[in-house]
């Protein structure tokens, strides 16, 4: 086994550290279906520094508390894992990162320690790109790269609140935010007309009153010389839309600049829960025009006719709850607001039952209450303090949860690699944000009694099995056996039909699974696993191999 293992490993390593070598998508023959998704998420300044020019700007050079200063990643690096064959590798087919619009400029000290916004959450001008973060040409060259692997991208975005107030960073008038109450979360009131915490402005996004815009941005922008420019585009989008000139449409006509420009895919919609749900249903209702637009003026570049996708994190939100989130005093629906699918917070806790329990309750909850819906599960990410298995001792079982389960997978950045989520002296989120582990992957360490490159190996066969099968995430789930554990999905949709057979926990060497009903005798399924061809007969599969897992496919 630890010969096969080195072997994978090696030709990843050799994969991903070719400088003249583009690796091409393992999907492009098949649909792509929302549904059935495998997204990447990250962090960008977390990730992988291709550009190390562009690390210091704004003189953001304090101290600041452990992980809560800028380190280095870029755009350029999210390009440069695409072009090496990362994410294929590990069968991404979307990649969701944190904006990278400019942010504050200042040092923020707040509870946890002095910080910059790194993260990408503090924005103080949504018509720009924060230099730490690269350039339009950076995000455009992205964004072709990764449709050319057949890639989606995810461009996470901000409506509800500015970036804090600093020294170099002003409050914008009263007209557009609101800088008291502090939410106190016991309602819906408490929890949408008020501020997320102090200092931390709060977009007006309950007013349709006209306001001009912040004097502070009229004077960085004429600084800039594109005063005249950005004014332009203001009267061309609100002469088109018949909006009146109110905070929350200027953040709309900004954010969707995004798609009509460079081609964005989808958007994650960060802190849902806390503003009027009429906005998003708004907001997706001027993407999806974005889209077609792009799409129209760029018939080379695009990948398929999938409209545009919008998914929200409803802070809270659980999947046994149907299409509903429950405020205390009042329910709303947020997929009636322009959402396809929500982040699913229940996942997480869910994982640490057994297999069965948590694929046919997915299974159930996806084709009835949410059918024509779906939902997003991971088990750690940014901001989430109490993930699954925090210290990495169960990354095998993590990802065979995570990717086998009906619904979205969402892979945090370091979950194929054990990256460390609990770091010394790092407080808060912080700990969960560390730099992406590529030393430890380049020398196949250890932690938790695991291999990196064994680790590594696991999620990627999953991940492309995933990516090679709709059925894996959109389908139906069945139970064929309980001992040994085998199940089917099946799938049938978008002039497509897929069905695949998996077995889990099962005897090391020769296993007999039953297939009948899933594939026809004389069948010849390959075991994705271990690569082994077998025909069906009798209704049965034999599979001799040093693994416990098998994934069987036509």
């Amino acid at each position: 086994m630890k010969k096969l293992l080195f072997a994978l490993l090696s030709v990843y390593l050799f994969s991903t550290c070719d400088p003249q070598r583009e690796k091409e998508t393992v999907t492009a023959d098949l649909p792509f279906i929302w549904e059935n998704a495998n997204i990447y998420f990250l962090l960008t300044d977390r990730f992988y520094n291709g550009d190390l020019s562009n690390d210091l700007h704004f003189d953001r050079n304090e101290n600041t508390a452990v992980l809560r200063g800028f380190e280095g990643g870029d755009i350029k690096g999210i390009t440069k894992k695409i072009k090496d064959g990362y994410f294929s590798d590990l069968g991404i087919t979307a990649i969701w990162f944190t904006p990278v619009v400019e942010q504050v400029h200042g040092l923020v000290d707040e509870g946890s320690g002095k910080t910059y916004g790194y993260h990408g959450y503090w924005a103080k001008d949504w018509t720009a790109l924060d230099p730490n973060f690269g350039t339009g040409d950076d995000l455009a060259e992205l964004v072709s790269t990764a449709h050319r692997h057949g890639i989606r991208i995810v461009l996470d975005v901000v409506a509800n609140h500015t970036g804090p107030v600093t020294e170099k960073d002003p409050v914008w008038p009263s007209n557009w935010v609101r800088t008291t109450p502090t939410c106190t979360y016991t309602d819906y009131a408490s929890t949408v007309e008020c501020t997320l915490v102090a200092n931390l402005p709060d977009l007006r996004t309950d007013r349709e009153m006209e306001v001009p815009l912040p004097q502070v941005l009229l004077d960085k922008w004429k600084e800039e010389g594109r005063l005249e420019k950005e004014l332009r585009e203001l009267d061309d989008f609100f002469a088109r839309t018949g909006y009146p000139r109110a905070p929350k449409y200027y953040v709309i006509k900004w954010i969707t600049d995004y798609i009509r420009k460079y081609g964005i895919d989808a958007f994650r919609v960060d802190t849902a829960k806390h503003t009027e749900a009429e906005l998003w249903a708004e907001l997706y209702q001027e993407a999806a025009i974005a889209f077609e637009a792009w799409k129209k003026s760029h018939r080379e570049d695009v990948l398929d006719e999938t409209p545009f996708f919008m998914f929200g994190e409803v802070y809270g939100y659980q999947i046994s709850a149907g299409r509903w989130y429950d405020y205390g005093d009042c329910m709303v629906d947020f997929f009636d607001y322009g959402f396809q699918s929500l982040i699913n917070f229940e996942f997480k806790g869910d994982a640490h039952q057994h297999y069965e329990s948590v694929f046919s309750k997915y299974s159930k909850l996806l084709h009835n209450e949410l059918a024509g819906k779906t939902v997003v599960n991971y088990l750690s990410s940014h901001d989430d303090g109490d993930p699954f298995d925090k210290m990495r001792e169960n990354p095998i079982e993590s990802a065979t949860k995570l990717l086998l389960c009906p619904g979205i997978s969402q892979v945090y950045y370091g979950d194929e690699s054990s990256r460390p989520l609990a770091i010394d002296d790092a407080s808060g989120d912080a700990t969960l944000r560390s730099f992406m582990n590529w030393d430890e992957i380049q020398a196949n360490a250890d932690r938790g009694g695991f291999a990196i490159g064994e680790v590594l190996a696991h999620w990627q066969k999953l991940g492309r099995f995933r990516a090679g099968h709709p059925a894996v995430g959109a389908g139906r789930h069945q139970m064929l056996s309980s001992s040994p554990y085998v199940f089917a999905r099946s799938y049938e949709g978008h002039d497509y039909k897929d069905q695949v057979c998996i077995g889990l926990d099962l005897p090391v060497g020769l296993k007999r699974i039953d297939v009948a009903g899933v594939f026809a005798d004389g069948t010849q399924v390959t075991d994705q696993y271990s690569g082994q061809l077998a025909v069906v007969q009798q209704g049965k599969v034999s599979i001799d191999s040093e693994f416990a897992i098998v994934l069987l496919a036509e």
